[in-house]
């Protein structure tokens, strides 16, 4: 599901108009993009929570050349699903 076709879903179940969900979801992934950034998590009932993990600098390979590389650390966001959401999907 794209972006365009997530803000109809959401304006026809949220009986709101179309440019009413865009802003709420642009909101939404606003706040919850800064709230990584500062290294909290968010955490929605029944659907998952979001978080960010640090990642190790590491070796790597060069698959084209085979050449070792160096990967530096960085911090990657992370999302575990709730049980709620697992089990529905599955």
């Amino acid at each position: 599901m794209k972006k365009a076709q997530l803000i109809t879903a959401v304006a026809e179940a949220a009986n709101v108009t179309k440019a009413e969900a865009e802003r709420t979801l642009d909101a939404f992934t606003a706040v919850a993009r800064t709230a990584l950034k500062e290294g909290k998590r968010v955490a929605l009932t029944d659907f998952g929570t979001f978080t960010t993990k640090d990642r190790a600098a590491r070796k790597g390979r060069n698959p084209s050349t085979g050449a070792e590389i160096d990967i530096p650390a960085k911090t990657v966001a992370n999302f575990k699903p709730a049980p709620a959401l697992v089990d529905h999907v599955a």
